[in-house]
């Protein structure tokens, strides 16, 4: 049976910006001083003024339609952090754990501290339009990123010059053998000792000492989008997929003997 129209148009899901403590971090850059030219940002941003928008490391473009006929191009270069500095003192405060939090989704806040800006002066802005500071275009622009940014933690990471990829591969190389052997000193054979075993032929073989290989946690080394991708695959709803991850990485670690 028809439905009989009630005379009102559906209205489209209000956009949102800023959500996610990392997403309200990254806005720290941009504070306007002119409330109304924010508002004027706010709706440009609702109704999908910015286009052709692009995030690399310490930089980020866009192409803003306004008032004119032709659009506006937005340039920001931010202040970048260094990888290894950020890896170094996750490492020194016992928070390299935090890293693998990041590939479930998560926004941990001892990342975010190190990673994130903090002030006006770590973003430059530049836009084609005639106003000099900042402009309803380049806000416009930070509440995309700032939106990107709640739905994919990893994306502050790359624009602020530290890709999640980069941390993890530089947390698994400047692990120390100490450290290593500390987590795993009930699989590992301590430094001097020779193992005895009694091999087929009864020969009493002494065996080498076991190496000391380097750190893996496999749940570091995958392509979290692609696991993400992989988990919506098999019929796991979207809402279930962060809860799916850390079953999983719950098993690993049961599997692994990881604390």
């Amino acid at each position: 049976m028809a439905r009989a129209s009630t005379g009102r148009r559906s209205r489209a899901p209000v956009r949102s910006y800023g959500i996610t403590p990392w997403g309200t971090a990254f806005l720290r850059a941009f504070s306007p001083a002119d409330a109304r030219r924010a508002a004027k940002a706010r709706a440009y941003f609702r109704d999908r003024h910015v286009h052709a928008l692009t995030v690399v490391p310490g930089r980020i473009t866009s192409s803003v339609s306004g008032s004119q006929l032709d659009p506006f191009d937005v340039t920001i270069d931010l202040r970048t952090v260094d990888a290894a500095t950020v890896v170094g003192l996750l490492q020194r405060d016992g928070r390299a754990a935090e890293l693998t939090e990041v590939t479930r989704g998560g926004q941990p806040a001892g990342v975010g501290e190190l990673v994130a800006p903090t002030e006006a002066a770590d973003a430059k802005a530049g836009c084609t339009c005639p106003v000099d500071d900042l402009c309803i275009h380049v806000l416009a622009t930070a509440y995309e990123v700032a939106a990107m940014v709640d739905r994919d933690p990893a994306v502050l990471l790359d624009v602020m010059g530290a890709p999640l990829t980069d941390l993890l591969a530089l947390a698994n190389a400047t692990e120390t053998p100490v450290e290593w052997s500390a987590r795993n000193e009930r699989s590992v054979a301590r430094p001097g000792a020779e193992l005895i075993e009694t091999d087929f032929y009864g020969d009493q073989t002494a065996l080498p000492e076991a190496p000391l290989l380097p750190d893996f946690y496999a749940l570091t080394e995958f392509d979290a989008k692609l696991l993400r991708a992989a988990l919506r695959a098999t019929g796991v709803i979207p809402g279930d997929v962060a809860e799916a991850a850390d079953g999983l990485a719950a098993l690993y670690d049961r599997i692994t003997g990881l604390p």
